[in-house]
């Protein structure tokens, strides 16, 4: 499907003096073992930038030609524009001052901390503390996650009702950035989803870097088309530095734009996005109230992962989904899961732990009905072609019923 000319994922029509995105334009999904990379990089950068990296990431290298430079704006690697004329510098530098340890001294404390270890291991290998060891009770087992999960479910879902609607993103916010389309939110999100699935990064930080960057545009205006994967890469990055244990360093970010930015570039942008969202990372997601939901009434995994695709699809298009809280966008998903696979809807435990009836889940369970008979014929496939693999069970490959019997 072509962005320009699709009614529901093109250019609204008050922006139509902005050049339309054709194929030629739009990046072109290799999906043998290539990740599309959004930008693109002289020839000499990329023969150096080959030597460097190495074997290891040469399956994924892939430069757009010259009839692809005006993909989302981006120009040369060589000509970088900053619209933020006043963004503050993160300077990672020290005092400069060196701190001189005397060598009678630096010998005085060495002997002193070899004396403290030879006592604490004298201490510690005493048949008093051994015969203590022995006896010692066993340790408790730990609690499982699920457990945990379910045994604090209310509290946790009632503070993340509380807050949900703060950590939202405005519906139509792309109206204050004449340059930037919805064509081209699809086409980022979609090149976010390859990014989290080479970097095997979780759906959770997916999640909040759209809702970062939905909630950055939402609270800024008039940014260029060209800075759009900027602010994109920078969401993902801070999604990745809050959810992950060990986040891909800050080069590697430099390397999946293609080094169409620099460090420098994503450290300003850092800066921003983080003052602009006042610091307030820890934003309630669709995602997170799925599990919370399949915590309580537990569903099989097929199931499961359907839901966390439905829900997966619907971080691509900002309307009409930006209008539903993250509870009800996963109270949808839920549904029309489990009506795809069981037959049925909404549970009555579900009832009674969210207060959500059926007749609330309903209008936004529709719109998910029409985006994933749609999502087939999409013209970006990366969430498709993440949801076809085993791990997932193939989900994407389920069809979607021809329609729902609402009672």
């Amino acid at each position: 499907m072509n962005c320009s000319t699709s009614t529901h994922r093109g250019s609204p029509t008050h922006k139509e003096n902005i050049p339309p995105l054709t194929k030629a334009d739009a990046f072109q999904h290799q999906r043998t073992k290539q990740r599309t990379v959004l930008g693109v990089l002289p020839e000499n950068e990329l023969r150096g930038r080959s030597l460097s990296q190495g074997s290891q990431f040469s399956k994924h290298s892939s430069v757009l030609d010259s009839s692809q430079l005006n993909f989302l704006g981006c120009t040369s690697s060589s000509s970088y524009e900053v619209y933020v004329e006043e963004a503050c510098e993160v300077v990672l530098a020290a005092s400069g001052q060196e701190v001189v340890s005397d060598s009678c001294d630096l010998e005085s404390d060495t002997k002193s901390l070899q004396d403290e270890h030879v006592r604490l291991l004298m201490e510690f290998s005493s048949s008093a503390w051994l015969d203590a060891s022995m006896h010692a009770e066993p340790e408790e087992p730990e609690v499982s996650g699920d457990t945990f999960c379910f045994d604090y479910a209310d509290d946790i879902y009632k503070n993340l009702r509380e807050i949900e609607k703060r950590f939202r993103a405005k519906p139509g916010h792309l109206e204050r950035h004449p340059e930037i389309t919805d064509g081209m939110r699809v086409i980022l999100v979609d090149w976010l989803v390859e990014v989290v699935e080479e970097y095997k990064l979780s759906c959770e930080t997916l999640h909040l870097a759209v809702n970062y960057l939905d909630r950055f545009l939402s609270s800024t205006a008039f940014i260029r088309r060209s800075k759009l994967q900027l602010a994109g890469t920078v969401a993902l990055l801070v999604a990745a530095k809050y959810e992950e244990t060990f986040p891909p360093e800050l080069n590697e970010f430099v390397y999946i734009t293609d080094c169409t930015y620099t460090k420098k570039q994503l450290l300003r942008m850092e800066s921003l996005l983080l003052k602009v969202l006042d610091f307030n990372l820890a934003a309630p997601t669709t995602n997170q109230f799925l599990r919370l939901f399949m915590s309580v009434h537990s569903v099989c995994s097929t199931t499961e992962n359907l839901a966390l695709y439905i829900a997966e699809l619907s971080l691509q298009e900002a309307d009409p989904f930006l209008r539903y809280t993250p509870s009800i966008l996963a109270a949808g998903a839920y549904c029309l899961a489990t009506y795809t696979v069981s037959k049925s809807y909404w549970p009555g435990s579900l009832v009674a732990f969210s207060g959500y009836t059926m007749e609330e889940i309903i209008p936004c369970l529709s719109y998910l009905h029409k985006l994933y008979i749609s999502a087939e014929s999409w013209q970006q496939q990366a969430i498709r072609d993440k949801y076809k693999s085993t791990k997932f069970c193939r989900v994407s490959g389920i069809p979607p019923p021809a329609a729902l019997t609402l009672l």
